[in-house]
């Protein structure tokens, strides 16, 4: 008499166990793929303009800083004061300062002496980034406003200033070693001219 043909062995429990884990963890990846939010948009691309702006932005700021940290609460008249920059260098700030508490707002004549003076900004605003080394000298000449009965109205000129660092995020090398300035402040606006080029921007 012919044996009956012998049943095939059912797949060991652990086997059927993974298999049915990998089903479920592919299950559930793939929704959580076709789920996830549309990735952040790319940056405009940064072009001359965009660039000179990142480099204008370092400049003011710098300047404001090394005013700051020079003559801020410090008494009107004559100063001849030299500082270290926040990562690296130093500033020479020398002029006149006076107060006009009538107009609430420091009348200025100052330059400012930049050696290799180093400021960085970072911001979730691509263009407000930027990370420069400034060299040269720089005059400024008007009025800072204090109080709000005040309008800021400065002239900033450089026979030649040198840049070297970075703009914009992600960041972009701006370099330039003798560039002319010629800058106005009036209230919350910037115009003028860096190396030539017409710049400038809202505060």
């Amino acid at each position: 008499m012919t044996p009956a043909p012998r049943p095939r062995p059912a797949p060991p429990p652990a086997r059927r166990a993974l298999a049915a884990l990998a089903l479920g963890a592919a299950a559930l990846a793939a929704p959580a793929g076709c789920g996830s939010g549309a990735s952040p948009p790319e940056p405009e691309p940064c072009d001359q303009t965009c660039l000179d702006t990142g480099a204008l932005r370092s400049l003011r700021e710098t300047v404001k800083l090394a005013f700051n940290l020079t003559l801020q609460g410090k008494p009107v008249g004559a100063h001849d004061v030299t500082v270290p920059c926040p990562f690296g260098g130093s500033v020479r700030v020398y002029g006149a300062a006076y107060s006009n508490p009538v107009q609430g707002a420091t009348e200025v004549t100052l330059t400012y002496e930049l050696a290799q003076c180093a400021y960085m900004q970072r911001d979730s605003e691509a263009l407000e980034n930027y990370g420069m080394a400034l060299t040269g000298v720089l005059t400024q000449e008007g009025t800072i406003a204090v109080q709000p009965t005040a309008t800021t109205a400065l002239l900033m000129k450089s026979e030649s200033m040198s840049f070297a660092g970075t703009v914009y995020d992600p960041p972009l090398a701006y370099e330039e070693p003798a560039c002319p300035l010629d800058i106005v402040q009036n209230g919350a606006r910037l115009t003028g001219t860096i190396c030539g080029r017409e710049a400038g921007y809202e505060l």
